[in-house]
């Protein structure tokens, strides 16, 4: 899939502050002979500047690698260092949007929940509150309504899909995609956690670089001018109307 990839999208480049619309199915780093978001940002810095030896690109978040949308990069230590600060302190506004297999139980309302890493698997699941390794995760989102079916896919999808927007208040290992299934609303494509439609390649391997779950945006403080910086992220090609 990374050979297809599109060219890089830059949202913002605001100083030392850079955004990107990550596509999905790159993951956002990977060891150096493996394709990456950090590694394609890189090159792009290097060959905009005309930088000799590495680049340096301070990442302080990440998106799974089937998920799309924004991701915000500092270009030098102080920089990122700050970013950082604000997504631990959960001082980013996350915004995303998501097209579940079935419409979640309420039309609007907060999903609040312990989950925990499954220990050796890139998987989570959900536990009772207070579990010793659970972490509380919480969202709230609304329906923005049904979702059509998008014309370019070779796969199934589900007659009740419905797009939802999400607000992330808690930053877990997909949250996002554990809340959403274990109430019988998988996000379409998910075949890691339940998801039988919208499945556009056979291989499970392969199916897993792609979910309709989008980055829409973040809302955070500008790390030099402290001022408010919104920055949105078109959705992919390919999504429905």
């Amino acid at each position: 899939m990374s050979e297809s990839l599109p060219p890089l999208e830059i949202l913002s480049e605001d100083g030392p502050l850079l955004a990107v619309n990550k596509p999905a199915g790159l993951p956002t780093q990977a060891p150096a002979a493996f394709p990456s978001l950090e590694a394609r940002v890189k090159q792009w810095l290097k060959e905009r500047f005309d930088k000799p030896g590495n680049v340096y690109l301070g990442i302080p978040h990440r998106l799974d690698r089937p998920v799309s949308g924004v991701v915000v990069f500092g270009r030098n230590s102080k920089v990122a260092a700050r970013l950082s600060e604000q997504f631990q302190q959960r001082e980013v506004r996350k915004t995303y949007w998501a097209i579940l297999e079935f419409p979640p139980p309420q039309p609007e309302g907060e999903l609040r929940d312990w989950l925990r890493k499954i220990p050796d698997v890139a998987q989570g699941e959900v536990v009772a509150e207070g579990h010793p390794e659970g972490r509380e995760a919480v969202l709230r989102y609304r329906t923005l309504g049904p979702s059509q079916r998008p014309t370019s896919l070779e796969g199934r999808w589900p007659e009740l899909a419905t797009l939802v927007e999400i607000e992330l208040m808690t930053g877990r290992m997909h949250q996002i995609r554990l809340q959403f299934a274990s109430r019988g609303c998988p996000i379409v494509g998910d075949v890691r956690y339940g998801s039988t439609t919208g499945v556009s390649m056979p291989s499970e391997t392969r199916s897993e670089e792609r979910i309709w779950l989008h980055a829409r945006e973040l809302v955070l403080k500008h790390p030099i001018r402290y001022d408010t910086v919104t920055i949105s992220a078109p959705v992919p090609a390919g999504w429905p109307a």
